[in-house]
Parts: structure tokens; C-alpha cells; sequence
């Protein structure tokens, strides 16, 4: 059995640098991260090891020093942890500060906020955490919350799949034609770069291999596009997931993964792909 890999695939450089900081702060001294760093259980058990605490709450913080997470934290949180005297480090990724950064744009504007995203994901729920009102939307019933809104300003999840948010985007303003709408396209490039990949693989196997963890947003978009396109598509978080089964009569296997997954979960899984018949 072939294996062939994405061209862009596995973690990015906002996990990177999440990561990099993390571990040069924990080498100083402790250290709390709040919340899961990244969304992949090799990356938080590293940063235990590293002697990096992980707290839920901030009731639950028992160190000066507070690390926050590469999704993005709402200003309302940082200036609470720095009102109780905590010591702020913050891990956000660029390209979701960019999204931060539209929406204050659009809400300057007058325009009432709508992100395209999972409600309670913990990305939205620091772009949604300083605004007074919000709407968050993922699919065509969810646009009944816009009835009567003059001026809509709409972005997106970094991670959401681009060719879901441009139909939503379309569907809005086919629902809403009086209304005036601002879409910034917010989708991080790292994000397009894996799903475009993906299209092209698709064309390439039978079977798709998606590594990445249960609780990655952007790992199961790149699983349900894998099925989209009409491939078989099987998510691992590692290699010990795999089952040989799922490739009986498979010649060709495409491999990708999320942008929160390590180099070397991605390697031994395509190791363990190679040992199938």
C-alpha cells in the first residue's frame, strides 16, 4: 500500500511559537497555562512534563505566572487575571488576534457582529467574550437570529472550512437583501493552505488518514471535507488508533494533519501505515 502525504499539512506556526513560549517560561520558573495550550494530548502532556501546570478556571490557578492559550483569550479575562495580580503571558496566535481585530472594526462600524463558528469552541468564545451582543452562526437555521438586523458585519473561525463560510456568507445576503453586509474573510491561511491540499489528495488515494485530536476543530473539518470529496476518511489522534481493516483492498492511502499536531505523531503514523500490506 502507496502512502502518500499532503503538501501542507500538520502543525502551524501559531502552535509553534504557543509552544516555544511555553516551555522557555516554564524553564524559569512555574507557570500555569489556562486552558488547553493547543487542542492535541502529546502537546499538553509535553507541557506537564516541562512542569508547566494546566488549570480549567481561574479559581484554579495556583501560580504567579499565567500563560494564555494560541486561541485567543477576551480582554475581559486578561484584565481580570491582572486585577487578581497574576503575572500575564500571552500565547494567542496572530491570525486570531486578527480576527479580534475585525470584529472591533466591524462593531465600530455599527454593525451587529455574526461569527461563523462552533458556539462554546474556545476560540469563539474569546472573540465573543467583550462584545454586549453577538451572533454565532454554523448553519442556514441558525440565520433566523439575523431577522431585522440593518448592518451585519460577519467573520470566521480561523479553522472553519473557507467554502462554508463563503456559502453562509451568500446565504445572509440572499436572506437578508435589505440588509447591509460586511464580510472580512478570516480563515487562517495555514487553514486554507491544509484544506486546498486536501483537494488535491483526495484525487490522489482511496482511503484518507486525518491525524489529530477529538477536540481539534480544525483536524475535523479536514475529516468531514475527506468524506465530502467522497473518500473514505478515518481520524487518529496517533498511530496506536489505526486499524488495518479500514485499508483491506486499499492501494493508494492519503495522509494529512491538523494544525496542532506534532511532527512525530504524524511520522509514526505514516510508519505504521507503511507496515500494512
Amino acid at each position: 500500500m502507496e502512502v502518500r502525504t499532503a503538501e501542507h499539512l500538520g502543525m502551524c506556526f501559531g502552535v509553534k511559537d504557543a509552544i516555544d513560549m511555553a516551555l522557555e517560561l516554564a524553564s524559569h520558573g512555574p507557570v500555569t497555562i489556562l486552558g488547553d495550550l493547543v487542542h492535541n494530548k502529546d502537546v499538553v502532556a509535553r507541557m506537564e512534563a516541562a512542569g508547566a501546570a494546566r488549570a480549567r478556571h481561574k479559581k484554579d490557578v495556583k501560580t504567579g505566572t499565567v500563560l494564555l492559550t494560541a486561541h485567543g483569550t477576551a480582554g475581559r479575562v486578561k484584565l481580570e487575571l491582572e486585577q487578581e495580580g497574576f503575572k500575564i503571558h500571552d500565547a494567542a496566535c496572530p491570525l486570531v488576534l486578527r480576527v479580534h481585530q475585525a470584529i472591533q472594526k466591524l462593531v465600530a462600524e455599527k454593525r451587529h457582529p455574526v461569527i461563523i463558528g462552533q458556539a462554546g469552541h474556545v476560540e469563539v468564545r474569546g472573540l465573543v467574550g467583550d462584545l454586549d451582543e453577538y451572533s454565532i452562526v454554523l448553519n442556514e437555521e441558525d440565520l433566523d437570529q439575523l431577522e431585522g438586523k440593518p448592518r451585519l458585519g460577519v467573520v470566521a473561525q480561523t479553522t472553519q472550512p473557507l467554502d462554508t463560510v463563503l456559502e453562509l456568507v451568500a446565504s445572509i445576503r440572499r436572506r437578508f437583501p435589505r440588509s447591509d453586509v460586511r464580510f472580512i474573510d478570516t480563515v487562517c491561511q495555514p487553514t486554507k493552505e491544509r484544506q486546498q491540499a486536501l483537494h488535491q489528495l483526495a484525487g490522489e488515494c482511496d482511503v484518507v488518514v486525518i491525524v489529530g485530536g477529538p477536540e481539534s476543530n480544525n483536524s475535523r473539518k479536514l475529516t468531514e471535507l475527506a468524506r465530502r470529496l467522497g473518500r473514505q476518511a478515518y481520524q487518529v489522534a496517533n498511530a496506536s488508533e489505526l486499524r488495518p481493516e479500514w485499508f483491506t483492498g486499499t492501494r493508494v492511502v492519503g495522509l494529512t494533519a491538523g494544525t496542532s499536531t506534532p511532527d512525530h505523531v504524524i511520522q509514526e503514523v505514516q510508519a505504521r501505515l507503511q507496515t500494512f500490506p
